[in-house]
């Protein structure tokens, strides 16, 4: 209970002041001339200036209110190693035991949420905001945090901070851990296809001496490209090939070291954009025709294909006497283009040619070893396939996928996706298809019987219309029909001849998202989708390997045809892998090579200048049983000492809230009554004598 003296004048300040002003030069005169009564004319006045001052007596009863103070538990996934989890356990309950005895203190435990919910590596001062911010500062009695000390978020200074009490760190890992680690220095995000990418690293280790060499891998999508002696604390670079367009995700792991925390962080990944520096094609046309004018438009809408162009006109055969001065024809450099320059294009597209005597046959033999080498063809056939010029009779007919009949269909027919092409990625889910597509019909099909790959689409009398295959490293398309120009041109409405078309081109340029088999995986919010594209009717099962190391194996259910389909919800951050025996996919959940996984041996570094600035400590409590040794916990004055050698201490709060107030005035009612009329009584009986 506290007492006080209050003030509520009656009339506004600056009055006040000039009739305390005037009170004061009365009371100094009547002492300079001392008349009669002098003390109690004084004594009048005072009374009547206090009496419009309006003073009161005060009774308050006031309340302390209770300190809180906030322990901090690291939930993050390094926690989890060599019995950290198990000392924070330990810890938090001596805590919370001793923390009852402390008078007037309130304990609130804050749970520090793994990276895995969205931040990048461990965030405990964050967390301990949130979880104080309905206290006032000067009710905070500190906060003990429980971690392995690999904190991402120290404030700089106290006013960061947020609150003026001892910030105390138990640290649960043991002072001689070890652990090897990979630091990416130089890690690029794109890189020209069919060239390299330098990619340099670091391997640190931590807590033991180097052992003067340590063996890397170096790893793009799942297959290894390099192994590397290097040495711990030294830089070293690589040069990772990048093989095609699209992602590629270069792993580079070191070999594990003796009695290590973990072997998470001994491998690194990135992953590089392939990007096409010029995609070069040569379309070679056999002779002018209505589709010509298709593909040509299709390839030149590419800023990125250097389109070079040649078109039969004039075959030796054709002599019409015109003087060669005269012609304005450019000649066709055959033995340039497909001898000595063959190399240099991405794509050949023969566009209804024939042997016209023009190329010898051993230019197709070079254009056969092009594509076994890694090249990559297209025939556009016509009736030129089925005549005695076609180039099934040439070299690169032992390389095309289908073997022409002899004839020609000319009727009206709708081009069909076949049961094969429903599950390729090339044609499946062609914008207008079905059983009964809704797009226009063709009028010409060249008979043919397709040899190994069975067609994805067929045409008149379920003759193959579209037949891909691979020769060796390389790809080889057939379009058995001259009349996708029909689409090109809207008859009838026309057809998906862009979409069928780019994605034909795309699918020689070996695009990953085109695959026929292939195993994908993909990380987001949480959650991991793995993908299996087949040309079968089942899908293996998956092992996936967490980042933790721990494997699961996944079974994939068909969403569509040719595509198979699982999604994995998870919490963990970091590089998780996916084999079914065939394939390897790679997935990053969460920042690549998150800080969490970066530094994981412990430490009391990182905590020291923040508990020095709040007069708090930082000590480990791991012992060498596996048990922990928690301080005591005391109550301090604010700018006592908070720790000793077996103790920490809290700051007692010093608030108080208010719970009830009396007012006593002096002058009201009849009690200021009676002293007003008792002073100028006084003061008239003195005078009247």
């Amino acid at each position: 209970m506290t007492f006080g003296l209050s003030l509520a004048p009656l009339v506004p300040f600056w009055p006040m002041v000039a009739l305390g002003v005037l009170a004061l030069a009365a009371i100094l005169a009547l002492a300079f001339f001392r008349p009669r009564g002098a003390w109690l004319r004084a004594a009048a006045i005072a009374v009547l200036f206090l009496a419009l001052a309006n003073p009161s007596f005060t009774r308050e009863e006031r309340e302390g209110l209770t300190s809180v103070l906030a322990v901090v538990v690291d939930r993050s996934a390094s926690q989890s190693l060599d019995g950290r989890d198990t000392r924070t356990a330990d810890a938090l309950r001596e805590i919370e035991a001793r923390a009852k005895d402390l008078p007037n203190t309130e304990i609130r435990i804050i749970d520090a949420a793994a990276p895995s919910t969205g931040s990048d590596g461990t965030e405990l001062f964050k967390a301990l905001q949130a979880g104080i911010a309905d206290v006032p500062p000067d009710r905070v009695a500190g906060a003990v945090i429980i971690t392995d000390g690999v904190i991402h978020d120290v404030p700089d200074d106290l006013a960061a901070l947020g609150f003026n009490a001892p910030v105390h760190g138990l640290i649960t890992g043991r002072p001689d851990e070890r652990d090897r680690r990979i630091v990416l220095t130089l890690s690029p995000r794109f890189g020209i296809v069919d060239k390299t990418q330098v990619v340099r690293f670091r391997v640190d280790d931590t807590g033991f001496q180097a052992e003067g060499s340590v063996t890397v891998t170096a790893r793009r999508d799942g297959e290894e490209i390099a192994r590397l002696i290097v040495v711990p604390g030294r830089e070293t670079e690589i040069e990772v090939p990048i093989a095609h367009a699209g992602p590629n995700v270069v792993e580079i792991e070191a070999a594990a070291a003796p009695d290590e925390l973990t072997e998470i962080n001994n491998r690194a990944a990135l992953s590089i954009e392939g990007v096409r520096e010029k995609l070069r094609v040569l379309l070679v046309s056999g002779e002018p025709h209505s589709g010509e004018r298709t593909w040509r438009n299709l390839l030149k809408a590419d800023a990125n294909v250097d389109l070079v162009h040649f078109t039969i006109l004039r075959p030796p055969e054709k002599q019409d006497g015109t003087p060669i001065n005269e012609l304005s024809l450019i000649a066709f450099p055959t033995r340039e283009l497909f001898v000595t320059k063959i190399e240099d294009f991405d794509l050949i597209i023969f566009d209804r040619y024939a042997r016209q005597g023009i190329l010898p046959l051993v230019y197709f033999d070079n254009i056969a070893q092009y594509v076994r080498s890694g090249g990559a063809v297209l025939v556009a056939a016509g009736p030129d396939y089925s005549g005695p010029g076609s180039l099934a009779e040439t070299p690169l007919g032992d390389v095309l996928p289908a073997t022409p009949l002899g004839s020609v269909i000319e009727r009206p027919f709708k081009p069909l996706v076949t049961e094969a092409g429903n599950r390729h990625p090339v044609t499946r889910r062609l914008p207008g298809g079905g059983p009964n597509p809704d797009w226009s019909e063709w009028f010409r099909i060249v008979e043919t019987r397709a040899r190994d790959n069975p067609p994805l689409m067929s045409g008149a009398d379920d003759r193959p219309l579209l037949v891909l295959s691979r020769e060796d490293e390389g790809r080889i398309a057939l379009f058995l029909s001259d009349h996708v120009w029909l689409w090109a041109r809207g008859y009838e409405g026309g057809g998906p001849h862009q979409d069928l078309l780019r994605r034909l081109v795309h699918w020689l340029m070996k695009e990953p998202d085109l695959e026929e088999e292939a195993l994908r995986m993909s990380g987001r919010r949480g959650a991991l989708t793995i993908e299996r594209q087949t040309m079968n009717d089942t899908a293996p099962p998956v092992t996936l390997t967490y980042p933790s190391g721990e494997t699961r194996t996944i079974q994939l259910e068909e969403s569509e045809p040719g595509l198979f389909r699982s999604v994995v919800n998870t919490a963990e951050q970091g590089l998780y892998r996916a084999e079914d025996g065939t394939f390897t996919a790679l997935a990053n959940l969460g920042p690549a090579n998150a800080r969490e996984f970066q530094e994981i041996a412990s430490t009391t570094e990182r905590l020291q200048p923040i508990a020095e600035a709040t007069g708090g400590s930082v000590r480990r409590i791991a012992e060498a049983d596996g048990g922990v040794d928690v301080p005591r916990l005391l109550q301090v004055r604010s700018g006592a000492r908070a720790f000793g050698s077996d103790w920490i201490g809290v700051r007692r709060a010093e608030t108080e809230v208010v719970r009830g107030l009396d007012i006593f005035p002096v002058f009201a009612g009849i009690v200021g009554l009676l002293l007003l009329l008792a002073s100028l009584t006084a003061a008239w009986a003195r005078e009247g004598r």
